[in-house]
């Protein structure tokens, strides 16, 4: 029922690396409802929890998230981020239960390897993750499966109405993506994301609002 079968990693491991690096961070037992909020104000974030996803996906674990509705995001992570072409897509992460209301013949998607057409309706809501054929390759998240990512979706419709967030893995174009809270840290520093989360730790880059 998932692929998080790679090396996960205690607080206190990551507590101690980050006090090791002299990096400033906050502690946030609310870090869904946070992190909700930062991507629905523009903000990129590298998003590390739990086992490393096993396979060719991003899934919630070593992901960056950031905001589908925005039309210019795509181009923005692209740049900032991922330093690849500007034509490659992004995709999306969907509520279980509201995928329908997006995608046109959905079914179960755990593993964002399925494509499934846009809704007309939904392609001027969710542009970043709308390819030029208005389809998308989608993974639905289901609240028994992946709790704490169904969460931070949630509440990002909470905030936005909007059950989609735009998901790519947690990496720069030519290196593997991220595994360990280092890893993360310095892909962090060296790129243009906003913010990153590992766990339940926050840092924010200055200029970030961090609520």
């Amino acid at each position: 029922r998932h692929t998080f079968f790679g090396k996960s990693y205690t607080e206190k491991e990551i507590k101690d690396f980050l006090d090791s690096r002299g990096a400033k961070y906050e502690y946030r037992p609310d870090i869904t409802r946070i992190t909700a909020e930062l991507i629905a104000s523009g903000k990129i974030i590298g998003w590390f929890h739990g086992g490393m996803e096993f396979g060719p996906r991003a899934l919630g674990a070593r992901s960056i998230l950031a905001d589908a509705r925005i039309k210019e995001m795509k181009d923005i992570v692209n740049k900032r981020v991922k330093h690849r072409e500007s034509f490659r897509p992004f995709a999306p992460s969907v509520l279980k239960e509201d995928a329908g209301i997006y995608f046109e013949g959905i079914v179960d998607s755990p593993f964002m390897l399925l494509t499934f057409p846009v809704r007309k309706e939904m392609r001027s809501v969710i542009p970043a993750i709308t390819h030029v054929d208005n389809s998308a390759r989608v993974q639905t998240v289901d609240k028994e499966v992946c709790p704490r990512y169904w969460d931070l979706i949630d509440n990002f419709k909470k905030i936005t109405g909007v059950g989609v967030i735009l998901d790519t893995s947690f990496n720069v174009r030519g290196e593997p993506i991220v595994n360990s809270p280092a890893d993360a840290y310095d892909c962090y520093l060296k790129t243009g994301l906003d913010c990153l989360v590992l766990e339940n730790f926050l840092l924010v880059k200055d200029g970030a609002k961090n609520g």
